[in-house]
C-alpha cells in the first residue's frame, strides 16, 4: 500500500497515511485516460456555433434576369451560395456534442491519474486547510511555505468557505470537493493538494464497492425456510369437473307441403 506524508499548513510532518491499493495503487492506463478526457472535453461544448444556409439569409427572391437571351449563366436567386452575400453551404449547425460514457470507465481512469501522480510524487497530504479570514495573501503565502508553485489542485470540502473565497482571484489555483474532482483537472494540474477527510471520501467513492457474502444469502434461506414453517402452506383445492348440461330437443320444422301444380 503507498504511504504519503501528512503536513500542516507550516510544512511539517505530522504523520503518514496508508493509501488503498485500490483506489492509488492502480497500474497506469494511457488508453482509458484518454477516453475520459474526450469524453469531458466534448461534454463541455456548447454547440452552439451556426451559419446561414440560403433560407436564412435575407434578400429578394426575385429573379435579376430572363432565363435566356442575355448571353450570361442563368440564375434563379441573389440568396445562391454562388454569389458574393449569398447563404452557406454545408456549415455547422447547432448540435449536442455530449455523449455517455459508463461510470466504471470514468471511476477508472479517475483511480489510474491518482496512481500514477501518486507514484510521481505530485500529491501531498495536509491535515486540514483552516484560513481564519477568506484572505487571497494568506492562502497565497500558505502556497509558498509548502513550496507549491505552478498549476495546483487543492481537493477539500466545499464547507470550508473561507478557503473557497480566497483562491477564486488566483489563476493557477483551483479547489473542488471529492464528488467535484474530474479527469482534465487531474491532468491539467501538476500539484495534487489532499486533506485527509477527502481521501477517505474519495476511497469510498472510487473503491470497489462491498459484494454480497454467502453467509448473508444463507440467512435469508434460513429465514425464507423459518417463515415457510410457521406457517404450512394450505393444499390447492383439486378442481369439480365442470357438469355437461343437456342441450334442449329441438323442434323438427314441419315438411313444407308443395304446392298444387294445377288449381282446382
Amino acid at each position: 500500500m503507498p504511504t504519503v506524508k501528512v503536513r500542516n499548513l507550516k510544512n511539517e510532518e505530522v504523520g503518514e497515511v496508508e493509501l488503498s491499493d485500490a483506489v492509488f495503487g492502480v497500474p497506469l492506463n494511457e488508453a482509458l485516460i484518454h477516453a475520459a478526457v474526450r469524453n469531458f472535453m466534448a461534454n463541455a461544448r456548447q454547440g452552439t456555433s451556426a451559419t446561414k444556409t440560403r433560407g436564412d439569409v435575407s434578400g429578394s427572391g426575385r429573379k435579376l434576369w430572363k432565363q435566356k437571351g442575355t448571353g450570361r449563366a442563368r440564375i434563379a436567386s441573389l440568396r445562391s451560395p454562388l454569389w458574393k452575400g449569398g447563404g452557406n453551404v454545408h456549415g455547422p449547425q447547432p448540435r449536442d456534442w455530449s455523449y455517455n460514457m459508463p461510470q466504471k470507465m470514468r471511476h477508472g481512469a479517475l483511480r489510474s491519474a491518482l496512481s500514477e501522480r501518486v507514484r510521481e510524487g505530485r500529491v501531498v497530504l495536509v491535515d486540514g486547510w483552516t484560513l481564519e479570514q477568506p484572505k487571497t495573501k494568506e492562502f497565497v503565502a500558505s502556497l509558498k511555505q509548502l513550496g507549491l508553485e505552478g498549476k495546483t489542485l487543492i481537493v477539500d470540502s466545499l464547507d470550508n468557505e473561507n478557503l473557497k473565497l480566497s483562491t477564486r482571484n488566483v489563476q493557477s489555483a483551483k479547489v473542488v470537493n471529492s464528488f467535484g474532482l474530474n479527469i482534465y483537472d487531474l491532468l491539467y494540474h501538476e500539484k495534487l493538494i489532499i486533506s485527509e477527510a477527502a481521501v477517505k471520501e474519495l476511497e469510498q467513492l472510487l473503491g470497489p464497492k462491498k459484494a454480497s457474502t454467502g453467509a448473508d444469502e444463507t440467512a435469508t434461506e434460513e429465514k425464507a425456510e423459518a417463515s415457510g414453517a410457521a406457517e404450512p402452506a394450505k393444499p390447492k383445492r383439486a378442481r369439480k369437473p365442470a357438469e355437461k348440461t343437456a342441450k334442449p330437443a329441438t323442434r323438427k320444422k314441419p315438411a313444407t307441403r308443395k304446392k298444387k301444380e294445377a288449381t282446382e
